[in-house]
């Protein structure tokens, strides 16, 4: 799976430059995600374009940043 947004996140490596374009590259997702997510991700888990291990690992960055912006 192949993400700008993915990929800032995957490397775990934060300055404040890569922060904010993290925090841009997130918000013009989110500004322009259409459809259900919970349906666009078993559709990348079933066409193979994303595996069970990515699915966590986002699984797992998600509810950390939930975390940290929900304090």
């Amino acid at each position: 799976m192949s993400s700008t947004l993915f990929n800032g996140v995957s490397n775990n490596s934060f300055d404040n430059s890569s922060f904010s374009q993290f925090v841009s590259n997130f918000n013009f997702f989110k500004n322009n995600f259409q459809g259900d997510p919970k349906a666009q991700v078993q559709a990348l888990l079933s066409s193979g374009q994303m595996t069970q291990e990515q699915f966590q690992q986002i699984s797992q960055m998600a509810n950390q940043l939930y975390s940290i912006f929900n304090n």
